[in-house]
């Protein structure tokens, strides 16, 4: 399964790219605050990032990469990473956790499965493009 990890690879190529995160972590879509999200050019940057799951730190870069653990060792990954940031503390039931920690991995591997392995993408605010195409084999 493709799956979107953190890469240091085009960082630099703009003027605003950052990175926090660390190289071949899992990484997932991060909330977008009322600034970045109207677009006006003076926000914090949160809407051009992936958050990653171990670090908790962002990046503006992601690689395309073949994960080799099972689709419920994502789902564990995620929910652990959304578990300690206190996303999933809203009171919910069992199920409604789930499906909030389930629609983030969706969301994730619907992207990824877009582009070929090694392929670099940005974001922003929600949209997503290639800043790398995946090398020919």
């Amino acid at each position: 399964m493709r799956v979107l990890v953190a890469t240091e690879e085009t960082q630099g190529d703009r003027a605003d790219d950052y990175t926090w995160a660390t190289p071949g972590e899992l990484v997932m879509f991060g909330v977008i605050c009322a600034t970045d999200l109207r677009g006006t050019g003076r926000g914090c940057g949160c809407g051009r990032a992936f958050a990653g799951l171990h670090s908790e730190r962002a990046t503006t870069t992601a690689q395309v990469a073949e994960w080799p653990s099972s689709l419920d060792d994502v789902v564990l990954a995620f929910r652990d990473s959304l578990a300690r940031g206190g996303w999933l503390d809203f009171g919910g039931t069992e199920e409604e956790v789930h499906a909030v920690v389930v629609e983030a991995v969706m969301e994730v591997l619907l992207v990824a499965d877009r582009y070929p392995a090694g392929t670099v993408i940005g974001t922003d605010r929600g949209r997503q493009y290639v800043r790398q195409p995946a090398a020919a084999r």
